[in-house]
C-alpha cells in the first residue's frame, strides 16, 4: 500500500461510485476498480459492498478513518518541513462564511499577501457546520465564525465583538400596523422587543447558521412562533429581501457596517436585549495538529485589526 492507493480509495470512498470517482482521479473506471480489487487482496478483507447504491463496508469505514487520519498526519508532517526550510512558502487554507469572509479578508488579505507573497491562500466558503466538519477533519487549517465553536479538540482567539440586530422593514410595518404605526415605531426604538412583531412575517437562515440557531432562541425566549415566509442559505438574501419589506430578519452587525444609507433606506435596525445576541468573531484551529507559521502570522493580523475595530 502506498499514498497513491490511499487516495483511490478514499476518492472511491467519498464518492462511493466507482465512475464518478475515477473522473476525480483522470483515470479509468476499470484501473481504479483494479487498485481496489488488489487492495482487498492485500489486506483480506471487502472494503465497498458493491451494490446500487454502493457503500461501505464495516472494514470499509474503519479503513476510511484511518487512512484519512494518515494523509492528515502527512500534510501536517510536509507542513512542518516546509516552515524549517522556510514557512513563507506554503498553503494557508481559511474556512469562513461567505459573508463574513467579504468584510473580514479585504481587512486582512491584501497586507498579508504583501508580506508572505509566495503563500498559497485557499479559501472554504460553508456554513457553520460545514467549516466545523472542514476544520475536524483537517481540510483546512483555520476557521473563522462566532465563538464558541462546537467541535472537539478546537483551540480559539477572538478577534473582534459581534452583536446581532433585528432588521424591520418600513413598509412591513406599515402593512402590518396601518392603524398604529406611530405608536409600534415609538415602542420599538423604547425597547425592541420581538413579541411586538408576533404576528409578522420573518425571513431566517437555514438550519447549520448560527443566525439561524439564535433567532431559533430568541423566538423561544420569548414564547413567540411567528410566521416564517422562507429560509435561505444566503445571508445577503435576507437583507435584499427585507429591504424589499418582505420579512423581519436578524443580522450580524459587523456584516452590515460597510453598506451605505441609500442600502438601508427603509430599513429600521433595532439592538436588542436578548441573552443571546452578544457574541465574539474569533478564529479556531486544532490542538492536536500542526499549526503551520502562515498561519500564526495570518492569526495576528487579524487579531491586529480587530483590535483597531476595521471590522466593525
Amino acid at each position: 500500500m502506498n499514498f497513491l492507493t490511499i487516495e483511490y480509495f478514499l476518492t472511491a470512498a467519498e464518492e462511493l461510485n466507482f465512475t464518478r470517482a475515477a473522473a476525480k482521479l483522470y483515470i479509468s473506471p476499470q484501473s481504479l476498480s483494479s487498485h481496489i480489487a488488489k487492495l482487498e487482496e492485500e489486506l483480506g478483507v471487502e472494503l465497498f459492498n458493491r451494490t446500487h447504491p454502493m457503500t461501505l463496508t464495516y472494514a470499509g469505514e474503519v479503513m476510511e478513518n484511518r487512512m484519512r487520519e494518515i494523509t492528515d498526519i502527512k500534510r501536517q508532517t510536509f507542513q512542518e518541513l516546509r516552515d524549517i526550510k522556510d514557512f513563507r512558502r506554503g498553503v494557508l487554507s481559511v474556512g469562513v462564511s461567505h459573508t463574513r469572509g467579504r468584510v473580514l479578508l479585504p481587512a486582512v488579505l491584501p497586507d498579508y499577501h504583501e508580506r508572505f507573497p509566495t503563500i498559497e491562500f485557499k479559501l472554504f466558503e460553508g456554513n457553520t457546520e460545514m467549516l466545523d466538519a472542514a476544520l475536524q477533519r483537517g481540510e483546512i487549517d483555520l476557521m473563522i465564525s462566532l465563538l464558541p465553536f462546537s467541535g472537539n479538540g478546537v483551540e480559539s482567539v477572538e478577534i473582534c465583538p459581534e452583536e446581532i440586530l433585528m432588521l424591520v422593514p418600513d413598509a412591513l410595518l406599515r402593512r402590518c400596523f396601518p392603524e398604529n404605526y406611530g405608536y409600534i415605531c415609538s415602542r420599538l426604538t423604547e425597547n425592541a422587543d420581538v413579541k411586538l412583531l408576533k404576528d409578522c412575517p420573518f425571513i431566517l437562515m437555514n438550519p447549520g447558521n448560527r443566525v439561524s440557531l439564535i433567532a431559533e432562541e430568541i423566538f423561544e425566549e420569548a414564547k413567540i412562533d411567528p410566521p416564517v415566509l422562507l429560509k435561505t442559505e444566503n445571508i445577503e438574501t435576507l437583507l435584499e429581501l427585507c429591504s424589499r419589506g418582505m420579512g423581519i430578519t436578524f443580522y450580524p452587525k459587523t456584516l452590515i457596517s460597510d453598506f451605505d444609507e441609500h442600502s438601508f433606506a427603509g430599513i429600521h435596525a433595532y439592538s436588542l436585549k436578548y441573552a443571546n445576541v452578544h457574541w465574539t468573531v474569533g478564529v479556531g484551529y486544532m490542538k492536536n495538529r500542526y499549526l503551520p507559521q502562515a498561519a500564526r502570522e495570518f492569526i495576528k493580523m487579524l487579531k491586529n485589526v480587530g483590535k483597531s475595530g476595521r471590522f466593525s
